[in-house]
């Protein structure tokens, strides 16, 4: 036991094999060491050759926009959801319907950025924009668990504090179209009654396992290391998701543009605002949300939205929710228009802003004649 100390502080060689295995394993962290590096390395390549294209929205000031007002809307348990209202005085007094924009899952109110510009410039529509919990500037649940459920109770304080009467549009996205089915399948008298109109922006109404619903943009700076858990939804916690967020910086950006976005080379300012908007939802809401929206189904609901005017828009290349789950809402709901958007993917109201602003401005002034 004490004769290989004595060897090595003599000078007297190591036994062979010991030699070899410490030329394996030098090997191995030397080949590990560079491929880590060489992995970086490629994906900053990667992401400075996609950020050297001529960008529409170079200039473009992401981030809060102009409202009348602005506060914290306290729900029955505590938490605080923030919310803005953008006021249209003529709006009442026309008849016309308040439009409340409900948000997707990873991302905050600041999806709707150009049809909330385009809508206030044109005038005659007052508009109510909230971050659903645990996102953006609102508070996370102060107690039990997230579900679509009670997503649908959120969005009703929601509406019966800043629409207490009158008629009203819900425009959702994603997660956000989901919450509004959660809505009509727990209060179905509201549509026809108070929604006069709903807006379903690339989402589902179910089925979204066999969809991997989340692969990594939602996922924010997670990276592939998530990919092989995925399909074990319920298992993931923050600790999970914030390792993986730590594996890798560049990686986010270029999943966020791969899964974010159907153009081959969108705008590099879009993609660094939705990265950003999915990097400020915390990991332990990620994994909460991750759980219901995997058992999502609210094929039932649909049918609280027969009697009411439906517009659903889709990417032809939405790989989070593709473009065959709004066809199936359509085929539900037979009179909905559709919209499919060419070389578009999941955040078709950033990526391809002025088609869709012109469907749901038209969509409008229909429901208004």
């Amino acid at each position: 036991m004490s004769g290989a100390p004595a060897r090595r502080r003599s000078g007297i060689p190591a036994p062979r094999t010991a030699v070899r295995a410490a030329s394996i394993v030098g090997a191995a962290v030397g080949v590990a060491a560079a491929g880590v590096a060489a992995g970086i390395a490629a994906e900053r390549a990667v992401v400075r050759r996609s950020k050297r294209v001529t960008d529409p929205y170079a200039d473009e000031v992401f981030g809060p926009q102009p409202c009348e007002e602005e506060f914290p809307l306290r729900l029955p348990d505590g938490t605080d959801l923030h919310v803005e209202i953008v006021e249209a005085p003529a709006a009442a007094a026309a008849g016309h319907p308040t439009l409340v924009f409900v948000h997707g899952f990873c991302l905050d109110m600041g999806t709707f950025h150009f049809q909330r510009t385009a809508l206030a410039r044109r005038g005659g529509h007052r508009m109510v924009f909230y971050d659903q919990p645990g996102h953006g500037r609102s508070g996370s649940l102060r107690s039990g668990e997230y579900d679509l459920a009670r997503l649908g109770d959120a969005l009703r304080e929601v509406v019966e504090r800043t629409v207490p009467n009158g008629p009203l549009v819900l425009v959702g996205h994603s997660m956000g179209g989901m919450t509004i089915m959660a809505l009509a399948e727990r209060y179905p008298d509201l549509f026809g009654n108070r929604v006069v109109g709903t807006v379903l922006m690339a989402t589902s109404a179910g089925r979204l396992r066999q969809t991997r619903l989340g692969v990594p943009a939602v996922l924010s700076r997670a990276g592939t290391p998530l990919l092989p858990i995925l399909d074990n939804a319920t298992r993931l916690s923050g600790g999970v998701l914030d390792r993986a967020r730590r594996a890798t910086t560049n990686v986010a950006w270029l999943l966020t543009r791969r899964y974010g976005f159907g153009t081959s080379r969108p705008s590099p300012a879009l993609v660094s605002y939705v990265e950003e908007m999915n990097s400020h939802t915390s990991a332990e809401t990620v994994a909460r949300y991750l759980r219901t929206l995997y058992t999502h189904s609210r094929h039932p609901a649909l049918a609280a939205l027969a009697g009411t005017p439906t517009l659903v828009i889709v990417g032809d290349k939405d790989l989070i929710t593709p473009p065959e789950q709004s066809a199936e809402i359509v085929r539900r709901l037979p009179d909905a228009q559709f919209v499919l958007v060419p070389e578009s993917g999941h955040v078709v109201m950033l990526e391809h802003a002025d088609v869709v602003n012109a469907a749901l401005m038209d969509f409008l002034d229909r429901l208004e004649k």
